[in-house]
């Protein structure tokens, strides 16, 4: 009981080592819009995106709990599931079927900037992550 304590301490220390502004984009906007999902299932998309997040959170706590914290190998599973995700997103938007309701639309088009942003910020840690810098924070 108490190794586990002691490794969620652990993982929270290592988040607040984190530089404040990625604690707060993390906290504060790529994890609320991308869980939002869960609460908008309604819409099709929404369940891709869904889908999506809980594969991402998923394997980042599995990355985190083998390897005690977080570290630049985090950004990865961003790069495989986000990635294909923005464009499905995007051919989504683009159909031309029934207009699509506002608040999807709107919804769609937040999670594509959101992880349009996160994406640019993963490439740079996968590419650190490759070049040696496999340091925990």
């Amino acid at each position: 009981m108490n190794a586990l304590i002691n490794l969620h301490l652990n993982l929270w220390q290592s988040f607040r080592r984190l530089p404040l502004w990625v604690q707060l984009w993390m906290a504060a906007i790529l994890l609320p819009a991308n869980l939002a999902s869960l609460l908008l299932l309604h819409y099709p998309s929404s369940e891709w995106i869904a889908l999506s997040a809980l594969i991402v959170v998923g394997s980042n706590m599995l990355l985190m709990y083998l390897y005690g914290g977080f570290s630049r190998l985090l950004a990865v599973p961003h790069l495989l599931i986000w990635g294909p995700l923005q464009v499905m997103l995007l051919m989504y938007l683009a159909q031309s079927g029934e207009p699509l309701a506002t608040g999807e639309v709107l919804y769609v088009s937040l999670v594509l900037v959101v992880n349009g942003i996160s994406l640019v910020f993963d490439l740079i840690d996968a590419w650190r992550w490759m070049q040696g810098e496999r340091q925990l924070f």
